[in-house]
């Protein structure tokens, strides 16, 4: 019976725990897996904020378009790339009607659909018109995120797409 217990206590205390290059090898194949996955995850989370920008955006002007039938009177809604606090888009008709917020590493550009005039602001009307046409362009910060265009019609059709070429 001793030799069984002696066997039991050997078995124990070789067979207790990692050995310190066990550790090592497996902190070193973890530390490759990261470093290979850390690109593409960071390129999902630009192509993220490139899609949040482009509904927040989308959400916004269908807002004026409603708001403008509704009121019957014209809503301008204008956007502003700020530095670091991130972007403000704003409706407005003689007051302000509401303001929305977009990721400081999103930009948006716009360009006159008939001109390609650069432009800032749109005008929708209760007739369900805008003046002019408006493409606009969102892109970010990190440039393998792949830009997204909203595009507003004379007829004040609102669509969205994948495509666009960030400045």
């Amino acid at each position: 019976m001793n030799v069984s217990v002696n066997r039991l206590i050997h078995q124990r205390t070789t067979s207790s725990g990692f050995t310190l290059i066990e550790l090592m090898v497996t902190i070193a194949v973890m530390a490759i897996i990261v470093s290979i996955a850390a690109p593409s995850i960071s390129n999902q989370l630009a192509n993220q904020r490139v899609k949040s920008t482009t509904a927040t955006l989308s959400n916004a002007l269908k807002e004026a378009k409603i708001e403008s039938i509704i009121r019957r009177q014209p809503i301008t809604v204008t956007f502003a790339n700020n530095n670091s606090d991130g972007g403000t888009i704003s409706l407005t008709d003689t007051a302000n009607i509401a303001s929305h917020g977009y990721d400081a590493k999103s930009k948006i550009g716009a360009t006159n659909t008939l001109t390609g005039t650069v432009a800032t602001t749109i005008i929708f009307r209760s007739s369900k018109h805008v003046d002019a046409g408006l493409t606009y362009t969102i892109c970010d910060s990190n440039s393998a995120a792949s830009p997204r265009q909203v595009v507003v019609s004379t007829v004040a059709i609102i669509t969205s797409r994948l495509g666009g070429t960030c400045p």
